[in-house]
């Protein structure tokens, strides 16, 4: 297993991740544990997991996901082998998480609140990476509806400022309560006033970026790609197979028993207007080639230069295996060729 440098802090991550927001909803505890198991048996060292999950977000099952890495954690031992990285929720309508009701922000007694609750869920005295879940500040992001439209971005009176975010994480990371911080769905902007504020007050430096990233949506290359190989701000990709709709299972419709849209009717974002052609097409060469859609997707994305770690999301176990297998696959110039002329054609369907 490949692995690769987060940001600048010295720390090594393989350059597959094992994301785990199904685990606690669609994945129970002891298939969570076997796929973490196979994981590191496997070269992985590094599980992404948030306060937020398991996913769909639900008061009852909040939580659940890092309870769950916490059992196995207990049960393995061998805490100081694995990277754990987990999130803060942002600026959000969400009451459920504190326990005064107040509603998602990323404030000072808000995110001591998270951590001290994450690490007890996670049964470990330190987070390796904590992430801001997604902006304090009003921000469109992540196939949200108003994702374009510039209204729904425009300046709060109440915003904590980047330099107090940074504080407060500044504040948890010599309370030795984590060692690393990043970003989640955050912009290029963001990221820039994020490294500023760093550079200018000598505070915590953000290591990643956690993005959607897949072959209908390459937005990230726009402006992100640049700070990545710049500042050493790398790409945490998340649904590098869109959720599954990259394999083809859900088209003309169709909702495979168990499946994640079938169950929860939240792939909305990967519907839109000239999704199916291009996954079409995407399958299409990937037939072509020779290969598995799967290993196709996913190996593309790990190929990206400015990839820190491709997060691999499975309800099963045989599913990441699976998934793994695409570590067996080369993107070659010619296949990269290919991939972008259909690129050109299909652009970013499902941003």
């Amino acid at each position: 297993m490949e692995h690769r440098p987060l940001g600048r802090t010295g720390i090594s991550v393989s350059a597959l991740c094992l994301g785990t927001m199904t685990f606690g909803q669609q994945t129970n505890e002891a298939d969570a544990h076997s796929q973490m198991d196979y994981a590191v048996a496997n070269g992985i060292n590094f599980f992404d997991t948030a306060e937020l999950y398991s996913i769909p977000p639900k008061k009852e099952t909040q939580g659940s996901t890092e309870t769950i890495i916490g059992t196995w954690l207990k049960a393995r031992g061998g805490r100081d082998k694995i990277i754990i990285a987990s999130k803060v929720i942002g600026r959000s309508v969400f009451d459920w998480f504190r326990e005064d009701g107040s509603k998602g922000r990323i404030n000072r007694a808000q995110v001591m609140e998270a951590v001290d609750k994450s690490l007890k869920r996670l049964q470990t005295d330190y987070i390796d990476h904590y992430q801001l879940h997604w902006p304090e500040r009003p921000m469109a992001f992540g196939g949200n509806p108003t994702q374009f439209d510039a209204a729904a971005m425009k300046p709060a009176d109440d915003e904590v400022s980047f330099k107090e975010q940074l504080e407060i994480l500044q504040d948890c990371i010599k309370a030795g309560k984590i060692r690393a911080i990043g970003l989640s769905n955050e912009s290029a902007w963001g990221t820039m006033r994020f490294l500023a504020e760093s550079e200018a007050h000598g505070l915590p430096r953000v290591s990643s970026v956690q993005n959607a990233y897949h072959l209908m949506n390459r937005t990230y290359e726009t402006a992100m790609a640049e700070i990545a190989m710049r500042e050493q701000v790398g790409l945490l990709a998340y649904s590098p197979l869109a959720q599954g709709y990259l394999t083809g299972k859900y088209l003309d419709g169709a909702r495979p028993a168990g499946s994640r849209s079938g169950e929860f009717n939240r792939g909305q974002r990967y519907e839109k207007p000239g999704s199916e052609d291009a996954i079409r097409d995407y399958l299409a060469l990937a037939k072509e080639l020779g290969v598995d859609i799967v290993h196709l997707a996913l190996a593309f994305v790990t190929s990206r230069p400015f990839l820190t770690a491709n997060i691999l999301g499975a309800r099963t176990l045989d599913q990441l295996k699976h998934a793994m297998g695409s570590k067996a696959l080369k993107i070659t110039p010619e296949i990269e060729a290919r991939i972008n002329a259909i690129h050109q054609v299909r652009g970013n369907t499902a941003p």
